[in-house]
């Protein structure tokens, strides 16, 4: 298991020492739209982010019985996180509501009276400026417990408001946005896109645009790192989703007159991600107008005793809820492959 610069292939690696956890949990109803999206229990994809930030906390559920997991019975990646939470714990785990359906109980929880943006098809109805604004105010105040920070996301049908968001904002990259699926549903994706897209107008600005078709975790996050990256080091957990939050930091930093400090702010995923065949997180970062520090971790289920982890290897799931940079601080903190496969199928045996 090692960590390798996405754009370079260089071996790399996270800092050394202890990191603060933060989860931005949200829904955005457009995971709504039956087929869209895997991430969750059929009916009731807001439950999700909900469900994850109760798990990476307590290792336990409150709001439902069962954690949640694709129709195939591939479990959350929040597992990961928490498998190494286990082995070599994180300084503090708080989650972000930024607008979740169910709040989720005994976890410490930063309120923002945020509440989920709607289906992009017919328009979110977000306040763009005024969530980038939120994300900016958290990032001045926000006080470090450990060595650096890591800002996961759980907002299922998150890439889809990814690729609408920086379509909207002119880069031609629909086809580079990763999936929750092994083979993406990209019909249903693209006639949401089309009508998303159709809502907006050149005349409008770049935080207009943003309010019809993009998502509150998006926004707040790139608001996040334009004033918290100018105080810490920030690692950004997640694959093309968190790609999309640089660019939109970077496309809006004329708007606002300000830019975060790239050199304080890492990218990290999975290799699922990072080798993704029907995905190019790649080409999205090569979009910034700087040259973005970006890794992923080579972890593998390989050797797994637990079946349907081998899904992962396959491509389903991918990424979310921090597991790429949790995987990343496990080889920051000297943890094997195969000592994390096997905290991840202790942590589902506690769960039968």
């Amino acid at each position: 298991m090692n960590t390798y610069n996405i754009l370079t292939n260089e071996q790399t690696s996270l800092p050394r020492g202890k990191a603060d956890f933060l989860l931005a949990a949200s829904v955005t109803k457009t995971c709504e739209i039956e087929g869209i999206t895997q991430a969750g229990i059929p009916g009731k994809i807001a439950y999700t982010p909900t469900l994850d930030a109760e798990f990476i906390v307590n290792e336990k559920l409150y709001s439902m019985p069962e954690i949640a997991e694709t129709p195939s019975g591939v479990p959350t990646p929040a597992l990961l996180t928490r498998a190494i939470h286990n082995l070599d714990p994180f300084e503090t785990i708080e989650i972000l509501d930024l607008g979740l359906e169910v709040k989720p109980q005994n976890v410490p929880v930063h309120h923002f009276d945020i509440k989920p943006s709607e289906s992009i098809d017919h328009g979110a109805n977000i306040d763009a400026k005024e969530i980038f604004a939120k994300g900016m105010k958290f990032g001045r105040e926000y006080e470090l417990k450990g060595n650096y920070l890591i800002l996961g996301e759980s907002t299922p049908a998150g890439t889809t408001t990814a690729a609408a968001s920086v379509l909207a904002l002119g880069y031609e990259l629909e086809d580079a946005f990763s999936s929750s699926f092994l083979n993406a549903p990209k019909n249903i994706k693209k006639e949401t896109l089309d009508k998303a897209l159709s809502l907006i107008n050149p005349e409008m600005s770049n935080f207009e645009k943003l309010g019809v078709v993009s998502d509150n975790m998006l926004l707040f996050c790139a608001g996040f790192l334009v004033e918290a990256s100018r105080r810490f080091e920030i690692v950004l957990a997640g694959g093309t989703q968190m790609a999309a939050c640089l660019l939109i930091a970077d496309a809006v930093r004329e708007d606002i007159l300000k830019r975060l400090n790239h050199n304080n702010v890492t990218l990290a995923t999975t290799q699922w991600v990072a080798k993704d065949p029907a995905s190019d997180i790649a080409k999205i970062l090569s979009h910034l107008s700087y040259t973005p520090n970006a890794l992923y971790t080579t972890f593998t289920f390989e050797n797994a005793e637990i079946p349907v982890l081998k899904k992962y290897d396959e491509g389903e799931a991918k990424e979310g809820v921090g597991a790429g940079a949790a995987l990343a601080y496990g080889v920051s903190n000297s943890l094997e492959n195969d000592q994390v496969v096997e905290a991840i199928e202790l942590v589902m045996y506690n769960m039968m």
